[in-house]
């Protein structure tokens, strides 16, 4: 089993910034993919940035030059620099890896940026 812990969400102003931790416990040895997704009420879940298993990144268009993901490969944590925010960006941000084949998410942590 892997276990997925978030933090860092709140209330932000549009154009401020917040930064997101994801914290990696268990059986992570193998980790796949590791990053981030995001669901806005009403709204599908949809990927916001993520390593991928050749370790490069995939991103959002609508985040591109906004939100930054990093990791420690010791803490076993990746991070979200999200910058630029929008009110469009509100919503619940979820981190997620794949590991062995299995997927895991953590419980989401909101983010709610006022205009």
């Amino acid at each position: 089993q892997v276990q997925l812990v978030e933090s860092g969400g709140g209330l932000v102003q549009a154009g401020g910034s917040l930064r997101l931790s994801c914290a990696a416990s268990g059986s992570i040895f193998g980790i796949n993919t590791m990053g981030w997704f995001r669901q806005a009420p009403g709204k599908q879940r949809e990927l916001v940035v993520i390593f991928t298993s050749g370790g490069s990144t995939n991103a959002a268009d609508s985040v591109k030059g906004r939100f930054t993901i990093s990791r420690d490969n010791v803490k076993n944590t990746v991070y979200l620099q999200m910058n630029s925010l929008k009110p469009e960006d509100t919503a619940v941000y979820y981190c997620t890896a794949t590991v062995r084949g299995g997927t895991y998410w953590g419980q989401g942590t909101q983010v709610t940026v006022s205009a």
